[in-house]
């Protein structure tokens, strides 16, 4: 699949041209006719003789950058003075930062925000840790942790590599829900130290949001953290894609007027993902659903299966399907894949029912050309922003930390991970339903207030249970 042009791939380019004659003019043509597209002209300097122009423009990859560049200086007078990533300019020195609540105007301001009045403070949750809650930055505070071995689709790039995503995922907290989040990558990928690490600094957060941790080490994790730790622990790989995929599942069936607890469901995907998308829908009512992995069905028969495996063959293909992704699809209402670029074509969905139901979720590729799959199937949703019904993890986690920390919440379950589904799925209203509009919009005013709020009003249901 041929990639278009995209904002993070784009380029400034800085050029001096004479100022009287064509050069200005061809430089938009050029860039067009080598597939670029310009997204802002700029002369920044004028003189008699000479101009200088910032131009920008977005490109494919950094091929495509380079290309372009090339094709600018290839024009007669047009000098390329400078070349900007503006991706790597946005990176320069990291995305997010630390900033004090109250001015250090004088010596007053000193001692209540330092020593001697600080230790007031400290006594106070010494007496009684919970204030530490009320009393110091745990308050609002979630660690973003990774171990760098399954980094977006770039696989065990390691810690440091990872620190750009972490990063951007506090941005995306702060954002979008007023959270502070620290990105902490850790130069490990032992699951026993993996386990203490993140427990033993956990006193300073009210939540723990694992990501790009590999499958099946997640699960461990995250299950060791959950029983050991009085705060919530969530893994956003796993679980934030699962409320998304249940939300957009929710409206879809609306669409083709189905019902969540009849729908066949063919699933492709038994990582880290796929099993909580898997759960999460069998929790909601799902009962007819097929799992696919790299070696076939998953079934009640087949050798080799570890835990995780074995699980979903004990729980789902009631009549004990075998074979290929392909033998099964046939007669599926809905396909959801979390698994690989490229696994179906058009015949494939073809052989769907009715009024099916495409979710391609890989990412970048994914498992079938979105533009082929609307041939045949009635609604189709993918991970990529160029294309109708993205379905994007930050429509979930923003809300779901909002909700568990305004509820002082110590914990996270399948409720709370239904309430949100619910509460992003009623973000599109009957009217803006449709094929196209199954999930709203990252930015859509409301659905981050709407998910905490269902979210709180869930974890004080779940906490109330407890005490």
């Amino acid at each position: 699949m041929a990639t278009a042009p995209s904002i993070s791939y784009s380029i400034t380019i800085r050029l001096e041209v004479p100022s009287g004659g064509s050069a200005v003019s061809e430089l938009t043509t050029t860039v067009e006719r080598t597939g670029g597209i310009v997204t802002a002209l700029d002369v920044t300097a004028s003189g008699a003789e000479a101009l200088r122009i910032d131009l920008t423009c977005a490109a494919s990859d950094t091929d495509h950058a380079a290309l372009i560049v090339s094709a600018l200086e290839a024009i007669s007078d047009v000098k390329v003075e400078k070349v900007s990533d503006r991706t790597f300019l946005m990176h320069l020195g990291g995305v997010i930062e630390t900033a004090t609540k109250h001015p250090l105007r004088n010596r007053d301001d000193l001692s209540m925000i330092y020593t001697p009045g600080v230790a007031r403070i400290c006594m106070a949750i010494a007496a009684d840790k919970e204030d530490a809650r009320r009393l110091t930055v745990k308050r609002n505070s979630v660690a973003v942790v990774s171990d760098g071995s399954a980094v977006l689709g770039l696989g065990n790039i390691g810690p440091h590599a990872a620190m750009p995503v972490m990063e951007g995922k506090a941005a995306l907290f702060k954002g979008f829900a007023d959270i502070d989040a620290w990105p902490i990558c850790l130069d490990t990928q032992d699951v026993d130290q993996i386990v203490e690490t993140v427990a033993a600094i956990s006193p300073g957060f009210a939540g723990i949001n694992l990501e790009d941790i590999s499958a099946p080490r997640c699960f461990e994790i995250e299950a060791r953290l959950r029983e050991r730790l009085d705060i919530p622990v969530f893994h956003d790989d796993q679980h934030g894609t699962a409320v998304v995929v249940l939300a957009a599942l929710r409206n879809a069936l609306l669409v083709v007027g189905k019902d969540i607890g009849s729908a066949r469901i063919v699933l492709a995907g038994a990582g880290a993902a796929g099993t909580a998308v898997l759960k999460v829908l069998m929790h909601a009512g799902v009962k007819h659903v097929v799992v696919c992995d790299v070696a076939g069905v998953v079934h009640e028969g087949r050798e080799g299966l570890d835990e995780s495996l074995q699980w979903i063959a004990d729980n789902t293909n009631a009549d004990k399907l075998t074979g290929t992704l392909r033998d099964v699809l046939p007669g599926a209402d809905v396909f959801i894949g979390v698994s690989a670029p490229n696994l179906l074509n058009a015949e494939d969905v073809e052989s769907m029912a009715d009024d099916s139901i495409v979710f391609a979720l890989a990412n970048p590729d994914p498992e079938i050309d979105p533009a082929i799959a609307r041939e045949h199937a009635r609604v189709v949703a993918t991970g990529r922003s160029d294309y109708p019904n993205q379905i994007n993890n930050v429509l979930a986690f923003p809300g779901i930390f909002r909700g568990l920390l305004d509820a002082q919440s110590h914990g996270i379950g399948m409720d709370i991970l239904l309430a949100a589904a619910d509460a992003i799925a009623g973000s599109v209203s009957a009217d803006e339903l449709n094929a196209n509009y199954i999930v709203p919009s990252v930015f859509h005013a409301d659905v981050h207030k709407r998910v905490a709020a269902a979210v709180r009003k869930a974890a004080e249901a779940a906490d109330g249970k407890h005490h």
